[in-house]
């Protein structure tokens, strides 16, 4: 009976499923082995030699693989179809090599599937091939750039700029990015124009509205009505002449449906259309293809398989009706470069089965199958069909003249099911409907309106945005996209603020310092002619070793470079980077480096402990002035060094300060007499900008008593600790689900809220708490095994033995095979610290 290895216990339950009983399959739990975080993991000198270390909570299932081949003597490796699952199937062989569980005669043999049905699987099983050595290179040439740069530089950083946390071969050049679209938007200095309409009507009084066009017979560019003066003489000029229609013309127009979904537009339209992250995305939709209902979800491709289109059609006509289907397929092409990402496009397995036919119960996994569905069929459905009108309209003299535009749906076509979403909300001026207008009638004018406009900073990126981006510079792939813009978040270099990427101090300074010592490897075409360096090695067309090894030559030479730089000269030079933004010219023409304190000294920028910055004079200690960091005016709604002042109360200042573990407010100052003034931290979900003394008083007010408990008389205490909000009678706590709540609820819903509790405590102790799932008598030593729900999650429990289920392992995927394993797993592990216990006291 052969052993087929996956990488998770809900894949190898699916595809269980489709093989049966003449199979063992098992879950690896991704990576088996990984490169040990020291030095020397990666050998430059012995020709980039890697040493590869299994992770402790790996060897248990490489144990579970190794026991089931010394039953059944062959190994088929059935992990994803990307250059990360060959590579988990190149440990997995490796590692069971050296534990000796596979021998040379062993059969061993690579199966790969884009989608998990019985129809894929088993036609996978007929074509077994060897692990590809091409992808596994590809593989190793990666990991072993991300370790190189990742533990040369860090150090760098650490030692040259205080507060600096890790440097990523991909995610400084990501940070880079957002940085530099800050540094944008604080350039962007706004120009005002006008625009001016009117509200026009026809002889059969049906009004429209025209946008001016024309005016003293010339064509008006954006900024010619560049004041209001310049608008209310427009305005005049067309309340003074009579109007009539010049000209109306009528286009017919189709709108064609997008591709199917790859990795990053699927990433992009659930952020547009749902607010998800990337990673929120990406493991909603590895839910969905290991359960079969989607296929493999990171791909740079946008092809259908033929029998997948015909499907497509076929739901279509019958959901729809034959008018909805083109007279011929649609056929969409790849753009990716690299074959090796450019699977089928994610899309349904099943194109007859919509969302509410799914049933799924978790939201995320509902709301992204029924956007994969809708732009999959959509994407096979015959175009709409439009109208679009132009009408001018000018005086007699041709002085002015005005345009009108409109649209009319004729046939919907594939919006039927679904219209792709958009990264900003300009208005369509065409979406508009006119009325009958017919040339040469008179245009009444009933009212002219000026209207006063700002030329926007672009805007910051949101994860969609940036991985649209990211995608077009060339930067990282499917596989990676979503893990990049989630480090920098993890890092502190990025915060997220309704949905937009905004950078910290910390990601500002590494960027600033990155681009001046390191510039060559955070910029962009370097980066992507790597990438494709790295793709070439997937196609065979360059080894690996050759591409580390040009690359190291470079690398070293730079990171010696820096070896002597002092900190003060860092600094001095990321202030001769940053002073167009940190010290824009003032009005007047004075210095605007000179302290407005004490006119003496000069402002720069500092380091704070917390790794933060801020501006400070030179003339430190006599001149205390500081102010946040960023340009003149920031400090405004930034938090500096010495906090933000909110207000006072009972004579003391209340301040919004930042620290090591996130921002907190204050009250009054810290001194040799109160060390540690009152502080509280601001609850998670809790907007910097939104903080004012109002707030801040609340939080500093907490714990809360709500009243005294009628049963003991004691207090009933509501506050914020480090699980949320909860509710407090002696030693008794309750969480609530809502911050808000913390300063609001009654002594009524408190003595509730710790009665459920109570009584949920009591069901844990006792034995009326009913199991998860009953999975039957143990079959060596007889007695019930179940499932139960813990304080800590689901553990499985037989007499006085309970085993906490592995990571992502859920309860009802829970075997009674697998939980006979964790159960001997955890009394070897009894058994191992018992002896150890009586070594030691024998010792003593």
């Amino acid at each position: 009976m052969p052993v087929v290895v996956v990488e998770s216990p809900a894949k190898a339950k699916t595809i269980n499923k489709y093989l049966g009983s003449d199979y063992t399959v098992l879950a690896s739990y991704g990576h088996v082995r990984d490169l040990p975080p020291k030095d020397g993991s990666v050998d430059p000198d012995q020709d980039f030699s890697m040493k590869w270390e299994v992770a402790s909570d790996s060897k248990k299932h490489v144990k579970a693989i190794a026991d089931a081949l010394k039953e059944d003597g062959e190994l088929i490796l059935a992990t994803d179809p990307d250059r990360e699952g060959e590579a988990i199937s190149w440990h997995l062989r490796e590692t069971l090599a050296n534990r000796k569980a596979i021998k040379k005669d062993t059969p061993v043999s690579r199966v790969v599937f884009n989608a998990i049905t019985k129809n894929a699987v088993t036609e996978a099983m007929k074509a077994p091939r060897d692990v590809d050595m091409e992808l596994v290179e590809a593989y190793l040439a990666r990991r072993a750039l991300d370790y190189l740069v990742g533990f040369n530089l860090s150090p760098v950083l650490w030692r040259k700029l205080p507060g600096a946390k890790s440097a990523g071969r991909v995610q400084s050049v990501c940070l880079r990015l957002i940085v530099e679209r800050e540094m944008e938007i604080e350039a962007f200095r706004a120009q005002e124009y006008w625009s001016v309409t009117a509200e026009l009507a026809t002889p059969r009084g049906q009004s429209y509205e025209a946008r001016l066009t024309v005016l003293g017979g010339k064509k008006l560019e954006k900024f010619d009505l560049g004041t209001a003066e310049a608008a209310e003489l427009a305005v005049q000029a067309i309340q003074s002449r009579d109007l009539s229609v010049a000209s109306v013309e009528a286009k017919p127009a189709n709108r064609n449906p997008s591709a199917p979904f790859m990795t990053s537009t699927l990433q992009q339209e659930a952020s547009r259309k749902f607010g998800f992250g990337a990673r929120q995305t990406m493991q909603a939709a590895q839910r969905l293809y290991e359960a079969g209902h989607i296929t493999y979800m990171r791909t740079d491709g946008i092809d259908m398989a033929p029998e997948a289109v015909t499907a497509a059609r076929d739901a279509i006509k019958d959901r729809y009706g034959a008018n909805y289907l083109p007279d011929s397929p649609r056929m969409y092409k790849n753009k990716a470069k690299n074959a090796q990402e450019a699977h089928e496009c994610i899309r349904p397995t099943d194109m007859t089965q919509d969302a509410a036919a799914l049933k799924l119960t978790d939201k995320d996994q509902a709301r992204l199958y029924d956007l994969i569905w809708k732009r999959t069929l959509a994407s096979q459905m015959a175009a709409a069909r439009l109208e679009r009108t132009t009408v001018e309209i000018a005086s007699a003299d041709g002085q002015v003249g005005l345009r009108a535009t409109g649209q009319v749906v004729l046939f919907d076509g594939f919006i039927r099911v679904y219209e792709e979403g958009r990264d900003d909300s300009a208005e369509d001026e065409d979406g508009k409907r006119l009325p009958q207008i017919a040339e040469g009638e008179a245009a009444e004018k009933r009212q002219v309106t000026p209207e006063q406009h700002f030329t926007q900073p672009p805007p910051r990126y949101t994860e969609a945005t940036l991985v649209k981006k990211m995608e077009e510079l060339g930067i990282g792939r499917p596989s990676t996209y979503a893990s990049i813009v989630t480090t920098i978040q993890d890092r502190g270099y990025v915060r997220k603020d309704k949905n937009r990427l905004i950078p910290e101090d910390k990601g500002r300074l590494v960027t600033a310092f990155l681009t001046n010592y390191f510039r060559r490897y955070v910029g962009y075409e370097f980066t992507a002619n790597l990438e494709e360096e790295l793709d070439d090695i997937t196609a065979g067309a360059r080894d690996y070793k050759d591409v580390l090894g040009r690359f190291w030559r470079d690398f070293t030479a730079a990171i010696g470079e820096t070896s002597e730089l002092r900190i003060t000269e860092v600094l001095e030079k990321i202030n001769e980077v940053l002073e167009p933004h940190l010290f824009p010219p003032n009005a007047d023409g004075t210095d605007p480096r000179l302290c407005p304190n004490c006119g003496v000294g000069r402002l720069s920028m500092r380091t704070a402990r917390s790794g933060g910055a801020f501006i400070g004079c030179s003339n430190y200690p006599e001149c205390r002035y500081t102010r946040a960091f960023g340009p003149p005016g920031a400090e405004d709604n930034e938090v500096g060094p010495d906090g933000k002042l909110l207000g006072t109360d009972a004579e003391e200042e209340i301040r919004l300060m930042k620290g090591r573990f996130g921002p907190y407010v204050q009250r009054g100052a810290v001194t040799e007499e109160v060390p540690k003034p009152p502080r509280a931290s601001l609850p998670k979900g809790w907007e910097l900008s939104e903080i004012d003394l109002e707030k801040a008083l609340m939080l500093l007010s907490l714990p809360r008593e709500v009243g005294k408990h009628p049963e003991d008389g004691e207090p009933v205490e509501a506050g914020i600790g480090r699980y949320g909000p909860f509710v407090k009678h002696g030693k008794l706590y309750a969480n609530l689900p809502e911050v808000e709540e913390v300063f609001t609820i009654g002594m009524n819903r408190a003595v509730e809220e710790l009665a459920k509790k109570a009584a949920s405590r009591g069901r844990r102790n006792g034995a009326a708490q009913p199991p998860l799932k009953e999975l039957g008598e143990h079959p060596e030593d007889g007695g019930p095994i179940n499932v139960m729900d813990g304080r800590y999650g689901p553990y499985v429990k037989w007499a006085k033995v309970n085993a906490t289920l592995p990571k992502g392992t859920e309860p009802g995927d829970v075997t009674l095979e697998m939980a006979v394993e964790l159960i001997a797993e955890k009394q070897a592990k009894k058994g191992k610290g018992r002896k150890t216990a009586a070594k030691k006291k024998a010792a003593k």
